[in-house]
């Protein structure tokens, strides 16, 4: 098996906490750099994307601004929306890695605000296809929402792009689980025109929910859920309190 190229990661809480991951046994060989920058969420959580620096050259990247205002007119600081554009073995691609406000208020309290990071980054393609014709996107993260909610289901409907994650959620299955019912919050959506076969491009193969039997706890009531690092200020030794999800792509030589 080969490493990933591109990893869109969330709740990173500076850049210290990513390099010290890089350097670790199992990733330090594979020369994997990063890119994050510090957003004002009140939590002091951000994004960043990993990427092989053998196969991923980065041309321009910059952190997108979600502007959310209370009734009062004062900020609601949360993540910034990561943009990187760059060669991917040399096929120019836009990514977008989010990590789109939570459901802490309720899911319908807190629509309106996941629709406007939906916006956001509808605004930011209108810009980019004034200067690139037919432009490749992936756009990934942890969205907080389903692949059948209003803020997905606007992206998908404005652009032409493709989400494989649509047919993975199921009663049994996700990328988190809480109150014994699964979500997929997690998800990666790309351009349509990944379907295209031309030479020195990529096509899309497949994608899936990464819940290998490692990332899950083991017994229990919570059998088969994330395994989770800490539940509230517990350490319980786990990975994650969501599985990751991911697609291949083809290179096409």
């Amino acid at each position: 098996l080969k490493p990933p190229v591109l990893v869109g990661i969330v709740e990173i809480e500076n850049a210290e906490v990513v390099q010290d991951l890089l350097a670790t046994k199992n990733l330090n060989d594979y020369k994997y750099d990063y890119i994050h920058f510090e957003s004002p969420d009140e939590r002091g959580i951000d994004t960043a994307l990993l990427y092989i620096k053998s196969h991923f050259e980065v041309i321009e990247t910059r952190p997108i601004p979600l502007l959310l205002y209370d009734e009062d007119g004062n900020r609601d600081t949360t993540r910034d929306i990561l943009y990187v554009y760059g060669k991917l073995n040399q096929e120019k691609v836009h990514v977008f890695v989010n990590h789109w406000p939570s459901r802490r208020s309720g899911s319908e309290e807190t629509s309106s605000k996941r629709i406007l990071a939906a916006e956001t980054i509808l605004n930011e393609m209108d810009k980019i296809e004034k200067d690139y014709v037919d432009p490749k996107y992936v756009v990934m993260g942890d969205f907080n929402d389903d692949p059948t909610a209003k803020s997905i289901q606007l992206i998908l409907s404005s652009k032409p792009l493709y989400n494989p994650m649509e047919s993975l959620l199921s009663d049994k299955r996700g990328s988190a689980n809480y109150k014994r019912k699964w979500s997929l919050f997690d998800q990666i959506m790309i351009s349509k025109s990944f379907f295209n076969y031309s030479l020195e491009t990529h096509s899309y193969s497949n994608a899936n929910i990464y819940d290998s039997h490692s990332l899950k706890e083991w017994k229990g009531k919570y059998a088969g859920n994330p395994f989770r690092t800490y539940v509230g200020t517990k350490y319980l030794g786990g990975s994650s309190d969501h599985f990751p999800v991911y697609i291949q792509l083809e290179y096409n030589p």
